[in-house]
């Protein structure tokens, strides 16, 4: 593959906290364009693999490139003009407590030099409404927000810039059912619509069936392997085999193929 179809390239990744090694030699590409569901068991540090791409975990060892930017060897000023090129959801949104649903999704939008206040708004308002919130939201705080509220919020502050790149850590964890139906729905449609590569962190059966073009295991501090769902059944692994053939992996096999993915 064509280094410029490459997004995000992740070679011989090392990372600790103390003695406590959470990868260990892990390569992984994310390619332009896709969404690429990560997923492990519980401690094998999906989150921490997110964080570090991002520049918040500093790796022990090993290189990140992010669009074909090397992260270790760049400058000050190129790394704040890659961040600007991708945007992050952390878990629950993130949002500061004391600003409104706009003001949040304004944040990015004020480091852009010269951007006048009613510019700034008018992109905000845009984004709120591409997240799915209705225009009443945005006078709202983060206090009087329902949870799915509050992740459409920090999706629309994540899209403030128009990233190349989106960034989800678990999008849908404590949503109900049809709010997680309606969220996965929301993400494989911006994704096709902007042309985004989407890094999503789960562990939602349901959303890497109903989003993701692909799917990489963390497990052996490392990534096992990284494939379609469907290829994901031919894998000869425990935890692999236990978690894409369990009984809630064959209901959300069956509810995929009731209501497959628009083609793209």
């Amino acid at each position: 593959m064509q280094g410029s179809d490459i997004a995000i390239r992740v070679r011989g990744l090392c990372t600790r906290f103390g003695t406590h090694s959470v990868h260990e030699g892990l390569d992984l590409d994310v390619r332009r364009g896709e969404i690429l569901g990560v997923v492990g068991g519980s401690g094998t540090g999906k989150s921490v693999l997110l964080r570090t791409i991002v520049g918040l975990q500093r790796p022990a060892e090993g290189d990140i490139s992010v669009l074909g930017t090397d992260l270790a060897r760049a400058s000050e000023a190129d790394r704040q003009a890659l961040e600007q090129r991708w945007g992050v959801m952390f878990q629950d949104g993130a949002l500061f407590s004391a600003l409104t649903v706009r003001e949040n999704v304004e944040v990015p939008l004020r480091a852009v030099p010269g951007l006048p206040a009613s510019i700034r708004r008018a992109l905000a308002d845009l984004k709120i409404a591409m997240a799915g919130l209705k225009p009443v939201a945005r006078g709202k705080f983060p206090s009087e927000l329902s949870g799915g509220m509050r992740k459409r919020a920090g999706l629309a502050r994540a899209l403030a810039l128009d990233p190349e790149i989106v960034f989800l850590d678990e999008p849908t964890a404590g949503l109900d059912p049809i709010g997680a139906a309606e969220f996965d729905t929301l993400i494989r449609g911006l994704s096709r619509s902007l042309g985004l590569t989407v890094f999503l962190v789960t562990h939602d059966l349901d959303t890497l069936h109903a989003t993701c073009d692909r799917v990489a295991v963390l497990a052996e501090r490392r990534v096992l392997v990284t494939g379609t769902m469907a290829e994901m059944l031919d894998v000869d692994h425990p935890w692999v085999r236990d978690y894409f053939h369990g009984p809630r992996a064959r209901a959300a096999q069956a509810d995929a193929a009731a209501h497959p993915k628009e083609k793209t």
